[in-house]
């Protein structure tokens, strides 16, 4: 049994389970089975370390996003940690306030690592910074996948930044910098969505 597996078997069964059923529908906008059954185009996964800073803002951020332009149906986005720091925690406090002013919600998502199962179950899997981005690649265990590891901040070229900063030890004004980088991701992002499915 690998590190990801005996560290968090309860819960990769669990997102096993969901993962599965997500093949042919789309979740609900808190990642719980919906009514819809629409066809899902892509599946999206956000990773940072702990997931509760930024991965879990980027979630809601790109959902926003997906809703405002009705392709809410068409996208699945999820968000995991690399670590097990605060797993079934809710998004940092700071994340929400922040978030909740530029009309992005975070309710209902809850801390989780990653499991294997996601590197085949997600399209792309997005990692905020260069340290949990190298740790995807080690981990992941299909050489195949290999290129559904991406940084977020490659969807932004027009920024000179090419990492999120974690502002888990930092003030209020490092969520505000954090979400300003997200939502520009974002809008790269849903561009090459757009175009890759002819949107």
């Amino acid at each position: 049994m690998t590190g990801l597996e005996s560290s968090n078997t309860v819960q990769a069964v669990m997102w096993s389970k969901l993962l599965r059923f997500s093949q042919g529908i789309l979740h609900s906008t808190q990642n719980q089975p919906g009514t819809r059954q629409e066809p899902v185009l892509s599946r999206i996964l956000f990773v940072c370390m702990g997931n509760v800073c930024r991965s879990p803002m980027a979630e809601g951020t790109l959902r926003r996003m997906l809703e405002d332009a009705g392709l809410g149906d068409k996208v699945l986005v999820a968000s995991a940690g690399t670590h097990t720091f605060h797993l079934g925690a809710t998004p940092d406090r700071r994340g929400q306030i922040v978030a909740d002013r530029r009309g992005v919600k975070l309710k209902g998502i809850r801390a989780r690592r990653i499991a294997e199962e996601d590197f085949t179950a997600f399209d792309y899997l997005l990692a905020m910074d260069r340290e949990n981005y190298d740790y995807l690649r080690e981990s992941c265990p299909q050489p195949e996948h290999l290129e559904r590891i991406q940084l977020f901040l490659s969807y932004a070229p027009h920024l000179a930044d090419r990492e999120i900063p974690d502002p888990y030890y930092g003030s209020q004004v490092g969520f505000e910098r954090v979400m300003d980088l997200l939502e520009a991701g974002a809008e790269g992002f849903l561009l090459h969505l757009r175009q890759r499915y002819s949107l």
